[in-house]
C-alpha cells in the first residue's frame, strides 16, 4: 500500500484499461481499529502490510458498484461491512450496519449522501474535515482536475450537480481522494470549485 497525503492514511490501486483510469481504495489506520473504504483485492504485499498495521475493524462501500473485494477481505480479517442505506434493498452483499447522511461511523469519520449519481444515496466520506473520500459521482480522468459521471451514468443531473455544489461549500477541504482515477492530495476545496465553474460551463 502506498502512503498517501497522512501519516495514518494508505492506498492501494488496479488500472482499469477500458477507462484507462486507475480504482483507488483507502486504508484510514487507527489504534481503535483501521477503516477500509471500497477495497479492490489486496496483493500478498498489500495484504501483508494491512495486516501488519491491524487488519481492518469496518470495511465501508460507498455503493453497490464499489463492492469490488469488501467480502473476502472483511472474512480475512473479520472485519464489519457498511453501505449506504438508501440501497439496502437490493445491496449484493450483507452489511452490519447501513450509512445515512450525517451519520460517523466512528468519530471523525462523516457521512454525506450524494444524489443523482448511479445509485440512489451514493456516499461520501469526509475524514476529520479536511480530506474528502468519494467514490463515483466525484472522479478524476486527468492528474490535477476533478470531473463528474458523463450524463448518461447520472439518473439525474441536477441532484448530482447540487451534490457537488454542496461539497464545494465545505471550505476547509484540503484533499479529495476519489475511487476512480487521480486524487488530489492539495488545494482540495479550489478543485472543487474549479469542478463547479466548469459544470457551470458545459
Amino acid at each position: 500500500m502506498k502512503l498517501l497525503h497522512r501519516s495514518d492514511l494508505y492506498g492501494w490501486s488496479s488500472f482499469d484499461e477500458e477507462r484507462n483510469v486507475d480504482f483507488n481504495s483507502v486504508a484510514w489506520i487507527r489504534p481503535q481499529g483501521n477503516i477500509v473504504i471500497d477495497p479492490l483485492r489486496l496483493s500478498s504485499y498489500d495484504w501483508k502490510h494491512l495486516n501488519s498495521l491491524g487488519g481492518a475493524s469496518w470495511i465501508v462501500i460507498t455503493n453497490s458498484d464499489h463492492v469490488r473485494a469488501a467480502k473476502q477481505i472483511a472474512n480475512s480479517f473479520s472485519a464489519k461491512i457498511a453501505g449506504p442505506i438508501a440501497e439496502k434493498d437490493y445491496f449484493p452483499i450483507k452489511c452490519d450496519r447501513w450509512l445515512a447522511e450525517g451519520d460517523e461511523l466512528v468519530p471523525g469519520l462523516q457521512v454525506l449522501e450524494l444524489h443523482g449519481s448511479k445509485t440512489p444515496g451514493e456516499l461520501a466520506l469526509l475524514l476529520e474535515k479536511t480530506t474528502l473520500i468519494t467514490g463515483d459521482l466525484v472522479r478524476a480522468h486527468q492528474g490535477g482536475s476533478l470531473m463528474i459521471l458523463p450524463d448518461g451514468k447520472l439518473s439525474n443531473r441536477a441532484k448530482a450537480v447540487a451534490s457537488v455544489q454542496r461539497l464545494a461549500k465545505i471550505k476547509e477541504i484540503e484533499a479529495v481522494l476519489v475511487g476512480d482515477g487521480w486524487s488530489v492530495f492539495r488545494d482540495g476545496n479550489l478543485v472543487l470549485q474549479e469542478l463547479i465553474d466548469n459544470i457551470s460551463k458545459s
